[in-house]
């Protein structure tokens, strides 16, 4: 645990800010004054500050001594007395290309490079914009005031509205009382398209002219019914006059929830309504709905300290999809939550030395690395999951209802949420919770028929080397078995007469029915061979969740994949998108199995041809006009596969199908065009195509086929190439930043292209540090050579580069934890490569 450190706020607490800032893009620079008035406690008080100039510090018109500390990103200031004080602090800094703070995003209208200036401030880079207590306790009223080097066609937007402009500068309403991290603007040529709520709240979109403003549509309809959907499931009116949505052509995370102003990845906000995958709708649309819920949960009400981040960002991911759910029912968009945050959280909550949901953290580079994605954000969705199931939505909603009336423009804790949803439940929700939420890891619960008794045993799962410290959880079974007790809180349980209970029932034992919570279950061979001999008539989640489980105790060495491997093609006919999801991820997991150009991985590209060859037939290459979701989402696991298992067919219409719209390669359907892309640059690629593509990336601003050219171009089997993209990693022209690291994994991933991307990595780590280190994506760059390596030769190579830098602050957990993963994997193939390759060349014969 961090040494406790004295938060700022306890000494000084600020109720209102004056903020003038006078931005200079030709100069890259900017100046302003820090207005703050607030209650000392202290005569000792800190203000925070990071990268700024301060140049005076005044209390009633008088110079005040200050001592700049830039380890504790402060200023130090001695008062003359305590209470009501008034603080004027004037300061100058610069802008910087580090996509935090105040910072510019660059774009092209007709070969004409501008910029569209925008914000960050999540975590603790408010600091780096203006003088502030910079602390999510600290919440305070602002007045926004703002200058900039403004030409005709110009605009500016901000958490509020605009109210008057005088002599250029931009004066904008007095904000509610919020914290610093949630304030936010932007300027340059904006185009917008808007619309009202029923209540009466002005929903609008903004983006750059790079884009056409069709491309706005799909975000401003579904942000419009997410905000009416949350005032009634909240009970709760929004509470700005606006609501935001502006998408940034240089953007770090996806989408922060800034109060009013929510800002966006163009790729997460902006869509083609005539060319974009069904799975990218699913995906912009819930990545809206999540920050929108965050204007009430997290914004309106905000966590307490850091630790509680969990609290922010575990609620707004289990309510994307609630909200989705209730606007578009018909997308059965809780089938993405089983396919994408159940499976993240249960590979990453199995290594030892994880961090637990809830986790005590005070430096602000570790503030940063706890936005671990498949834990404060999958994980954490899943406990709530889990609350709402056992609560039932009418007490979930009176209970938030208490919470945001309590609280409303406030802080909270974890415990505070616990209290309304106990006494709006009659339940002890907290004390089945923190079971989850203040430990790490999970439970595997093993489910055996002992001397004609059905038992269950819980016991913590690990992938790799595992502590056991005899941790238990408070575990809702959900079984389809009513002898089966709701909640499992011992180490074991003796159930009943398995014969009787059997022949009761009619079918065979399950739990975890809807694989809602958060665990997995070990079956012995007497309950899985009558799963099995059942599982046609299992639903699509309970067949998603046997192999789910089958494949994590295979990587936990509680099974083996070479058991695994003749059970595949009794899936391979399904139908259903999250079946075959869950197939083609334990089919991919045997790619590490094999050598690169051997006999071994001839015989598992027949294996996925026998898989895929019967659905490739059936789906075909073209989407058709009246088709389920279902067959739109599993179309691109078929056409992976079958090109994969280098299907002559495959190959031949993807061909075709590229020489058909090679005039207009943008224009092939956004759902098979990466398919098409990345056959042809494997299969009959040149120089000109590479050229082609690195050419149309630069100039297209559609972010769905930059992201389907980065797929096909990293997957070139050609060195020249290959040395030709390295050399493009640093080129912010070709390249941004915030997309960098989707290359680099697209070329570590290639056998062909490894070495080079490993190479390049470790030759050039200084400067990816000080191009994106003080970001909170810094450390997934580990994470996912982590995901990637699986010898022995590797694992020595990544442990003599990032052991050394086990002690830098944010990184110290991700190089542990990765170092464990990658171990176990090496381990894992060495012992079962053998059996499963014999597995392989058994089952396609």
């Amino acid at each position: 645990m961090a040494e406790q450190l004295t938060h700022f706020y306890e000494k000084f607490q600020p109720t209102h800010y004056n903020i003038y800032l006078d931005i200079n893009r030709q100069g890259k620079q900017f100046s302003g004054t820090s207005t703050i008035i607030g209650d000392a406690k202290s005569q000792s008080i800190s203000i925070h500050q990071k990268f700024l100039d301060i140049q005076s510090v005044q209390l009633d018109g008088q110079d005040l001594s200050f001592t700049k500390d830039d380890k504790q990103e402060a200023i130090h200031i001695n008062l003359p007395k305590t209470g009501e004080v008034k603080l004027v602090i004037a300061f100058q800094a610069k802008l910087t290309d580090t996509m935090m703070g105040i910072y510019p995003s660059y774009y092209e209208v007709d070969g004409v490079k501008k910029q569209l200036i925008g914000t960050q401030f999540e975590t603790t880079a408010a600091r780096q914009a203006f003088p502030c207590v910079d602390e999510p306790e600290a919440k305070a009223t602002f007045d926004l005031a703002i200058k900039f080097d403004e030409h005709e066609g110009e605009s500016i937007i901000s958490n509020m509205p605009e109210v008057r402009t005088e002599n250029g500068v931009h004066y904008f309403d007095t904000t509610m009382r919020m914290s610093t991290y949630l304030i936010a603007f932007g300027f340059g040529e904006l185009q917008s398209v808007k619309t009202t709520t029923k209540s009466g709240v002005e929903v609008g979109v903004f983006s750059t002219k790079a884009h056409q403003q069709s491309e706005l549509n799909f975000a401003l309809d579904i942000a419009k019914r997410s905000i009416e959907f949350y005032e009634d499931f909240y009970q709760t009116p929004y509470p700005l006059p606006h609501s935001w949505q502006l998408a940034l052509p240089d953007f770090s995370a996806g989408a922060m929830e800034n109060w009013g102003l929510v800002t966006y990845r163009e790729a997460y906000l902006l869509l083609d309504p005539e060319n974009t995958s069904f799975e990218m709708k699913q995906l912009v649309a819930t990545v809206i709905a999540h920050e929108l819920a965050h204007q009430w949960f997290g914004d309106l009400v905000t966590m307490k300290w850091w630790d509680d981040l969990w609290l922010n960002e575990s609620f707004a991911n289990m309510m994307e999809y609630v909200a989705i759910d209730a606007i578009e029912p018909d997308w059965h968009i809780w089938e993405v939550f089983q396919t994408s945050e159940a499976p993240a959280a249960l590979q990453r909550d199995a290594t030892d030395g994880v961090q637990s949901v809830h986790v005590q953290v005070e430096d602000p580079a570790e503030i940063d690395s706890i936005f671990d994605s498949a834990i404060v954000y999958a994980k954490g969705a899943r406990m709530l999951v889990m609350a709402r199931a056992l609560v039932g939505d009418d007490a979930l909603r009176k209970g938030l209802k208490a919470y945001f009336d309590a609280h409303k423009f406030h802080n909270a804790t974890g415990a505070d949420l616990w209290s309304a949803l106990g006494d709006a439940s009659g339940m002890d929700v907290g004390a089945i919770m923190n079971s989850w939420l203040e430990q790490p890891g999970y439970p595997v619960v093993t489910a055996k028929v002992v001397d004609g008794q059905l038992t269950l045993s819980q016991q913590q799962f690990f992938i790799g080397k595992g502590q056991d410290v005899d941790r238990k959880w408070q575990i809702p079974l959900n079984s389809n078995y009513e002898a089966v007790p709701e909640i499992m809180a011992d180490q074991s349980l003796t159930i009943g007469d398995y014969a009787e209970l059997r022949n009761k029932t009619g079918k065979p034992f399950f739990l975890n029915v809807g694989n809602s919570s958060h665990f997995i279950v070990q079956y012995d061979e007497t309950l899985m061979k009558d799963i099995l001999d059942h599982v046609a008539s299992l639903d699509s989640i309970s067949q998603l969740q046997l192999l789910q489980d089958l494949r994590l105790l295979a990587d936990g060495r509680k099974n083996s994949y070479a058991n695994i491997v003749p059970l595949l093609p009794t899936f391979s006919e399904s139908q259903s998108n999250i079946v075959n999801a869950a197939l083609y991820r334990v089919a991919s997991n045997l790619q590490k199995f094999v050598t690169p150009k051997s006999d071994e991985e001839t015989a598992l590209k027949a294996f996925f041809d026998k898989l895929s060859a019967s659905q490739l037939a059936r789906l075909g290459w073209q989407p058709k006009a009246d088709e389920s979701n279902d067959d739109q989402l599993t179309r691109p696991y078929i056409l992976s596969a079958a090109l994969y298992a280098e299907n002559a067919d495959a190959i031949a219409s993807a061909h075709t199908l590229f020489n058909q719209n090679k005039e207009n390669l943008a224009g092939l359907s956004a759902d098979i065009r990466v398919f098409v892309l990345k056959n042809e640059v494997k299969n009959f690629g040149s120089d000109a195509l590479f050229n082609q593509l690195l050419a149309d990336y630069r100039k297209t601003a559609d972010a769905s086929y930059k992201q389907d050219i980065c797929a096909a171009l990293t997957s070139t089997t050609d060195a020249n190439l290959i040395a030709k993209l390295v050399s493009k990693f640093e080129d912010a022209d070709t390249i941004k930043p915030q997309d960098l690291r989707a290359w680099f994994r697209g070329v570590l991933a290639n056998n062909d292209g490894q070495q080079a991307a490993w190479d390049w990595i470790r030759n050039d780590w200084q400067w990816l540090e000080d191009t994106v280190g003080g970001d909170m994506e810094f450390a997934t760059y580990i994470t996912v050579i982590a995901g990637i390596f699986h010898t022995q030769q590797r694992l020595d190579e990544f442990k003599a580069f990032f052991e050394p830098k086990i002690p830098t602050p944010g990184l110290t957990r991700e190089i542990k934890m990765d170092i464990s993963v990658i171990d176990s994997r090496v381990s894992l193939v060495q012992d079962e490569k053998a059996d499963v390759n014999a597995a392989i060349s058994q089952a396609i014969k």
